[in-house]
């Protein structure tokens, strides 16, 4: 059985299932899943806990599986905590999984935590059997568009809420724009609120005085704000990744593969190809096919090919090289680029005045 974390309590509130697996990066909604998971084991009557580490490929299982086994001393039921940080349990392991979940103990609930598996693990024999044979929780992380819906539900449990309409939007935004990619810190932000402030309404102004800006900025946020056009939120990624230390190098060349996979299913669409078939062709998958689907019957030949003209002077701009109209400073090169796209993408109607410095994007 498949749940998303939303799902979990009431799940938990009907009965346990013997065995739970629990995986994903977001570190907080991992923790909380996890704990409810717990909480209702102790509830239960799953006085006794025992934790087990998995630690490299020759990890002893024979603890694991013995501890299933034994008889409880202190408690006539027991939870089994096992964790996997690397998300690989090796050869023995993954066959010790298979075992153990083939012939799962009585009077035991198995919680297994794992890592955000990758597409060849999530199809290992392993992870099917647990899968299988008990819960999977999958925890993903929280896109940009659904973080306001979640901090108004966070701060409704400590009954606290932001202004009605508009601007309460404009509060939860800004509140999203300062701990987007670290939900541990926007819970701990969302604390601090309430101890600054009583029961109520939050305005905007409280907010601002304080809630830090602990966001966590990430390459493939970039490219999803630059290829669903948001200006505001791809220039205050750029800022951000800069101010991280992200190697320029590697955003060059990752917005540069995708120019260049716009400009090889552009140029299949010219010569009749279906925009279906031409994405297929052009090696397009996932989330970019959902994006180059958007995008694709706004852009034209020409415009492909100024972008990958503007990527070739970027790239000699990276490697030092200064071009007439252009900045010196490899990410300010990066930004003028990635707003020319910007640009282009909006059409006339919606293009708006270009930011003179990468810090102008900070403040939006």
């Amino acid at each position: 059985m498949q749940l998303r974390p939303e799902q979990l309590q009431a799940h938990l509130a009907r009965g346990l299932n013997k065995l739970y697996t629990v995986h994903g990066d977001e570190p907080l909604r991992t923790q909380e899943a996890a704990d409810a998971i717990r909480a209702a084991a102790r509830a239960a009557g799953y006085s006794e806990r025992q934790v087990f580490t998995v630690s490299g490929a020759h990890y002893d299982w024979s603890s694991v599986l013995g501890a299933a086994q034994a008889m409880s001393l202190f408690a006539e039921r027991q939870l089994i905590d096992i964790r996997i940080p690397s998300g690989k349990p090796g050869i023995d392991g993954a066959a010790a999984l298979q075992r153990y979940a083939d012939k799962l103990p009585e009077d035991v609930l198995t919680l297994v935590q794992l890592p955000q598996l990758d597409h060849q693990q999530s199809k290992a024999a392993w992870f099917k059997t647990l899968t299988s044979a008990g819960v999977s929780v999958r925890v993903e992380m929280l896109e940009r568009p659904a973080i306001p819906a979640w901090l108004a539900k966070r701060l409704a449990l400590q009954d606290q809420r932001v202004q009605g309409g508009e601007a309460g939007q404009h509060t939860l935004a800004f509140f999203a724009d300062c701990v987007e990619g670290n939900l541990l810190a926007a819970h701990q932000e969302i604390q601090k609120l309430g101890l600054l402030y009583p029961a109520g309404e939050l305005s905007l102004e409280q907010v601002q005085a304080s809630v830090l800006n602990v966001a966590r900025y990430d390459l493939s946020k970039l490219v999803e704000a630059l290829w669903t056009v948001q200006p505001a939120r791809s220039l205050r990624m750029l800022a951000g990744l800069r101010a991280e230390g992200e190697a320029v190098v590697r955003v060059h060349w990752m917005l540069a593969e995708d120019v260049r996979a716009l400009a090889r299913v552009r140029g299949l669409m010219d010569q009749g190809t279906p925009l279906a078939m031409a994405l297929r062709n052009g090696r397009v998958w996932g989330s970019r096919e959902h994006w180059f689907e958007r995008i694709l019957p706004r852009l034209s030949a020409q415009h492909c090919a100024r972008w990958l003209q503007s990527a070739q002077v970027c790239d000699g701009i990276v490697k030092g090289l200064m071009q007439p109209a252009w900045p010196d400073e490899p990410w300010d090169a990066l930004q003028q680029w990635i707003w020319q796209m910007l640009q282009d993408m909006a059409g006339p109607q919606q293009r708006s005045a270009r930011p003179t410095a990468t810090a102008q994007a900070q403040r939006q």
